[in-house]
């Protein structure tokens, strides 16, 4: 499949008219070599290496679901850095941010559009994403109904009902909100009503027991339940489907010792997908290694939007 990353141009079709916020990291975190993500501080004091390493997943789905997934990797983590590792389930990218910035979470996947809330206000260095075989990556936002449902285009949305995911979602929330006013000059809260379900499957959940009239998701999300058979693709209807955004973006604390943050990474790009949990789950959405990833280079396209929308960075 040929995928292709939403540009610069792209996303200025989508200026709003907001108050712009620029990227910038909390005052605690610092960043000299300019790369836009924090320092790993030079104070040793300021260092940490705990017997236990806590992983979390970004909760797009039931983290339920993903304990047993990850099962495999983090006994490869634990291999490789000698050290204890847990899964930590979590229930919101807010609680997941949180827990980082207060040094309760060492390793994370945070999802797309918390990416630069989780380098901006909890330290994370983000070095890692999932990709196709070639090396290809994304997902792409949906705007999705019931396939019996009445609308048949985006404007029929207005005057009804739209589900949306959490606020801190890049395909479920920020991206289909700057389209929807950019392109159809539809505000949330003025020409339809938006409800928040709370993360991807439950959008996805909803529309298919006609709970949402229509919900915007991340397909990636929508491909791997299909394959699980916990939905059908003839449930659906999809309305819109955006340019490719990147993925979950891995990374690590920024106060790990040097020598930790460096066996982590191996871990990453060290393990061998072949036969295990990751590659039957992730492999329905095209998945099957870890790549390099450059947070100021491919997370520019979401922080753009970010902009757009005026988001701020707030880690009060």
């Amino acid at each position: 499949m040929t995928r292709t990353i939403l540009t610069a141009a792209t996303v200025s079709l989508l200026a709003l008219q907001a108050a712009h916020a620029e990227f910038a990291l909390d005052a605690r975190y610092s960043d000299a070599d300019g790369d836009m993500i924090a320092d790993i501080p030079t104070d040793e004091a300021q260092l940490s290496d705990p017997d236990t390493l806590v992983f979390a997943y970004t909760p797009v789905e039931d983290p339920a679901v993903y304990a047993e997934v990850w099962q495999e990797f983090l006994d490869h983590m634990a291999e490789v850095t000698g050290k204890q590792v847990q899964f930590f389930p979590v229930n919101s990218n807010a609680a997941q941010i949180e827990a980082m910035r207060a040094g309760r979470l060492h390793v994370a996947g945070f999802n797309t559009g918390s990416n630069p809330l989780a380098v901006a206000c909890a330290g994370f260095r983000p070095f890692a994403m999932m990709a196709a075989e070639d090396g290809s990556f994304g997902y792409e936002m949906e705007i999705i109904t019931h396939a019996d449902s009445d609308m048949q285009e985006v404007e029929d949305i207005r005057g009804g009902q739209m589900a949306f995911t959490a606020e801190t979602s890049n395909s479920g929330f920020k991206a289909p909100s700057a389209l929807l006013q950019a392109e159809y000059d539809m505000v949330a809260g003025t020409d339809f009503e938006p409800v928040f379900s709370g993360a991807h499957d439950n959008s996805i959940l909803g529309v298919a027991n006609r709970d949402y009239p229509a919900a915007a998701i991340a397909n990636s999300v929508k491909t791997r339940m299909i394959e699980r058979e916990v939905v059908t693709e003839d449930q659906f209807r999809t309305l819109y489907t955006s340019e490719t955004f990147p993925t979950t973006g891995y990374g690590v604390a920024h106060n790990l010792t040097p020598e930790l943050q460096e066996n982590i990474r191996r871990a990453f790009f060290d393990f061998d997908w072949s036969g295990t949990a990751l590659e039957e789950e992730f492999s329905n959405s095209g998945e099957s290694q870890f790549i390099e990833i450059n947070f100021a280079e491919t997370w520019s396209v979401v922080r753009q939007i970010d902009e757009t929308m005026g988001v701020e960075y707030s880690c009060s």
